[in-house]
Parts: C-alpha cells; sequence; structure tokens
C-alpha cells in the first residue's frame, strides 16, 4: 500500500515534468540580433569594428528592460540572442567592419536554427563604404541563411531609412514615434508584442504592407515631436490602428546626413485588411506631406555670432547654446575647432568679469595625456581637435589650469576640464556629447550656475532641455550641418523638399509591398 502511495505522487510528477517539456518545445524559437548607427557621409570620420558596443548571448537582454522576469515577455518563446550592436553614431563604417559583425551575426544565427521569428533591432541610418542600403543588405543575408518561412519583426529609429529591399524581407516594421526617443523602449517592446501575438494567433505573416516615399528630408531638429507639426503628426498614428486590419503603421523622417536614393522620408502599414492598411498609410503620408511648409527648428537657430551676441546680453543663466553642425550624437566626427577657436577670440570673454562659460566639448587624445602626467591644479597649453575633421579649422590651443581629471567613461575614456579665465572646457580621450548633469558635475562643473553651456548636440535632450534658462540653436559647420542647402548632394532622389522648394506634389498612393515568400535581392 505504501509503495502505491509513494508510486501516485511521483507518477503525477514525471507527468507534469511531460507536460513542462512538450509546453517548451511549444514555445516559439525567436532570435534576437541587430546593428545600430547613424553614418554621415559628408563627415570625413570613419568607424571600424571597435566603435560597436557588441552584446552577445545573454548580454543582449541587459539592453531591455521588458525581458525582465516578471514582464509577461521572457516566458512566452524560448529566446536566442545572438549579436545586438550599437555605436556612437558617426562615419561611415568600413566595409570590413560590417562584414565582420555580419559574419558574426549569421554564425551565431546558424548555431540557433531552426527559427520561428526573429526580432531584428536596428537604426536604420547605416551608411557601409560600398553599400547602399546595408540594413536591407543585412536582412537578405539573413533570410538566404533562416528562410522565408521565419517571422522577422523589426524595430527602428524614425531618422532610419526603409528601402523596398527592407519592407519586402521583413514582416512587421515599426519605428519610434517620439522625438528626442524617449520612447525607444517602448517602441521595441511593440516590435515584440506584435511578433509574439501573430506567433500566438497562428496567423503569422500580415496578409499586407504599404509603403509611401514622401520626398522629404530634414533633419532631426526641424522634425521633433516635442513641436507641432511633427507632434501631430506622429499622435495621428494610433487613430489608424485597428486590431489585425491595420496592426501598427510609423512614419521615418530618415537621415539627411547620409547622400543616397533611400534617404527620404517613408510611410508604412501593415495588416490583414488590404484597404484598411492603404487608406492608413495614405492618410499618413498626406499629413506628412501637407505640413511639409511648417516644419521649423525646434528652438529659435541662428548663426554662432548672433547666438553670443544673445546670450552675452541675456541675463538668464544658464544660456544654453548647441553648437549643432559637429554633433557627434547625429553623426558628427565630432572633433571640430572652428566654434572653440571662436568663443576663445571673443574679448567678451576675456577677463575677470567676464561670464561664466562651460565649452563641452572637444576630443584630444595627446592633451589628455599630457593633462594626466601634469596632474590637477597644474597649468597646460596644449592643442586638441581636428584630427579626424580639419576642413574648417586647425588644432585649438588650450591653456589654463587644470581643474579636474575623470577617467573610466565607457565613451569618453577620460575626461579632462581645463579654465581658462571664467572659460571651463571639456577635453575628452574620445569624442563625446554631454547629455546629463552628472556629466559636468563628476568635473567639477556646475552647470545651473554657469551663465553660458555650449554643448556639441543638436535638439537638447531631455535633462538638459529641463534644466535650460534659455536656448539657441547656432548652425556652424561639420559632417552633420542643419543648413541642408550648403551639403553637395549628388545621389539623393530629386525632387526633394525643402532642396526643390517648389516641386510638383508627389505620388502618394499606396504602393503593396509583396510579402516575404520570396526574398528580394
Amino acid at each position: 500500500m505504501k509503495k502505491l502511495l509513494f508510486a501516485l505522487p511521483l507518477s503525477l510528477l514525471l507527468l507534469a515534468s511531460s507536460c513542462k517539456s512538450d509546453t517548451t518545445k511549444e514555445l516559439p524559437r525567436i532570435a534576437i540580433a541587430g546593428l545600430a548607427i547613424e553614418s554621415s557621409t559628408f563627415s570625413p570620420a570613419v568607424s571600424h569594428e571597435d566603435a560597436f558596443r557588441t552584446r552577445y548571448g545573454d548580454d543582449v537582454y541587459s539592453y531591455y528592460p521588458f525581458f525582465a522576469p516578471d514582464s509577461g515577455i521572457i516566458d512566452r518563446a524560448v529566446w536566442l540572442p545572438t549579436l545586438r550592436g550599437h555605436a556612437m553614431p558617426g562615419g561611415i563604417v568600413t566595409r570590413e567592419a560590417y562584414e565582420s559583425l555580419v559574419g558574426k551575426t549569421l554564425d551565431s544565427l546558424k548555431a540557433k536554427l531552426p527559427l520561428d521569428a526573429i526580432f531584428f533591432d536596428i537604426h536604420g541610418a547605416m551608411s557601409v563604404q560600398g553599400l547602399d542600403d546595408p540594413e536591407g543588405d543585412f536582412l537578405v543575408r539573413i533570410r538566404e541563411l533562416v528562410g522565408t518561412d521565419v517571422l522577422i519583426s523589426t524595430s527602428m529609429d524614425l531618422h532610419g531609412s526603409v528601402s523596398p529591399r527592407l519592407a519586402q524581407n521583413t514582416d512587421l516594421i515599426t519605428c519610434y514615434r517620439l522625438a528626442p526617443h524617449e520612447d525607444a523602449i517602448e517602441s521595441k517592446k511593440r516590435a515584440v508584442t506584435n511578433l509574439l501575438n501573430r506567433l500566438k494567433s497562428g496567423k503569422g505573416k500580415p496578409a499586407h504592407k504599404a509603403w509611401i516615399p514622401v520626398p522629404i528630408l530634414l533633419p532631426g531638429e526641424k522634425t521633433s515631436t516635442r513641436i507641432e507639426p511633427g507632434k501631430s503628426l506622429y499622435a495621428e498614428i494610433p487613430g489608424v490602428i485597428d486590431g489585425d486590419n491595420v496592426i501598427d503603421a510609423a512614419i521615418w523622417m530618415s537621415y539627411p546626413w547620409a547622400d543616397a536614393p533611400r534617404n527620404h522620408g517613408v510611410v508604412m502599414a501593415y495588416g490583414d485588411d488590404k484597404e484598411a492598411v492603404g487608406k492608413a498609410a495614405e492618410k499618413l503620408a498626406e499629413h506628412f506631406w501637407n505640413v511639409r511648409k511648417d516644419f521649423e527648428f525646434v528652438a529659435p537657430t541662428v548663426y554662432l555670432d548672433e547666438a553670443f551676441e544673445k546670450a552675452l546680453a541675456s541675463d538668464k543663466r544658464p544660456f544654453i547654446i548647441s553648437d549643432m553642425g559637429d554633433n557627434p550624437t547625429a553623426g558628427g566626427a565630432g572633433d571640430v575647432t572652428w566654434t572653440l577657436h571662436e568663443i576663445l577670440k571673443r574679448p567678451e570673454l576675456k577677463g575677470s568679469d567676464a561670464k561664466s562659460l562651460i565649452y563641452a566639448s572637444i576630443p584630444g587624445e595627446e592633451f589628455v595625456k599630457k593633462a594626466k602626467e601634469i596632474g590637477v591644479g597644474g597649468k597646460i597649453d596644449a592643442t586638441a581637435g581636428a584630427a579626424v575633421d580639419n576642413r574648417y579649422a586647425p588644432p585649438v590651443r588650450i591653456s589654463g589650469t587644470i581643474t579636474a581629471i575623470h577617467e573610466g567613461h565607457p565613451n569618453a575614456k577620460t575626461e579632462v576640464a581645463v579654465k581658462n579665465g571664467n572659460t571651463s572646457i571639456i577635453v575628452t580621450e574620445r569624442r563625446m556629447a554631454y547629455h546629463y548633469e552628472q556629466d559636468f558635475t563628476k568635473l567639477g562643473l556646475n552647470p545651473r550656475e554657469t551663465d553660458i553651456v555650449v554643448v556639441k548636440i543638436g535638439y537638447l535632450v531631455p535633462e538638459l532641455y529641463d534644466m535650460r534658462a534659455d536656448w539657441l540653436m547656432a548652425l556652424t559647420p561639420g559632417g552633420v550641418d542643419q543648413d541642408l542647402l550648403r551639403l553637395d548632394y549628388k545621389r539623393i532622389n530629386r525632387p526633394m523638399y525643402p532642396l526643390d522648394p517648389d516641386m510638383e506634389n508627389p505620388d502618394l498612393s499606396a504602393q503593396f509591398i509583396p510579402l516575404s515568400d520570396e526574398i528580394l535581392k
């Protein structure tokens, strides 16, 4: 009798274990892969493989908070992370770096076959030597490996570009709806949950994908969703989504600092109802085109001399000036010295009664090395900058007292603060954009109590935006010059607004993209 009592729980345990095993087998096998960088072809900078922060295997999860144990997502599939690489925006990626990163991704995917689906997480504005459409090429090579039955969901930055090849070889596609991109993680989660829902329902690939090229190419600083018309344009997206009829819709502004045929606005929608999908895409595309002339810079924008005249006359602090033309977060080399030369020439910023100013920042590896040898409190007189992009000004001579040295930043490596009169200049071992108050305070600088803060970025990220007492964006030269009429475009499709302001209205009819049942090369 005791044996029977013992055997019963054991048999139930084995049955439960078997059921659990069967459940695990039924879970879809989903790989995670992607490369993300914004690359300017108007900059002399070049991005190598070491520019990418690559995550492999389980380390990939650290990038996605929605894969937390209690998220309700992690247990819906067998997740198979491969390589996810992310680089700070910069110059064109070398072909060698691209081939290496793609090759490593394909090798990892091959080891994880068979697959039911892939979460393909990209930016969409990568430029590669000798390739016009790197993300499209990457996806084709993935398709050739995994086949056309695998469901692929693509997440992108709204400043990416969507070629017909990329549109066909993916099945579900979306992008951010906010600029600045405060919804980045939310958008990636949407790409994942849409994928999981189609797998769970058994419906698989949406029946229809509408793609509409919109001949508009504008910088992000003019298309921020903080202000109109971008705010209302992107706010219209949820209203066109309708269950499985229209699963999702997206608007890409594209990237104006790459000179390639794919660089232009795009609207896409997808779902199971062809008429609804087409109407959703056309509604958004027509709205986009109709407000094209209403896009303005997100803040008052002037050339540098006027920016300084206004900052010097202001009693507000901090008065922030964006040094936009060499913005490393948009793809600039980050080492153009033109603005800093102009600052150091201004007599109003010299003398003990001058206004306080922080300049953030300029890279100078040898300068930093010398500063470390001298130490905090010592005097330094050395040059920095213009090692990559010297088209507008030579290296800048910086002299003063070293007030702080901070080591160990993941991007900048070592940072040095040097004070010359009331001007503090941050010199970094590697190029760096300063976004947060702690970026300054760890160097003993207080941006809130400084009269003028000059940062190498475009529109202000939320923390600086909230900190500002006043703000101007300065049209300065560099690889991401905001004055697009100064850029020498040769290969984008024309006509293009605003380069051709009097162009005729384009055909904004929905173009239905074939499903990924065949690989479009």
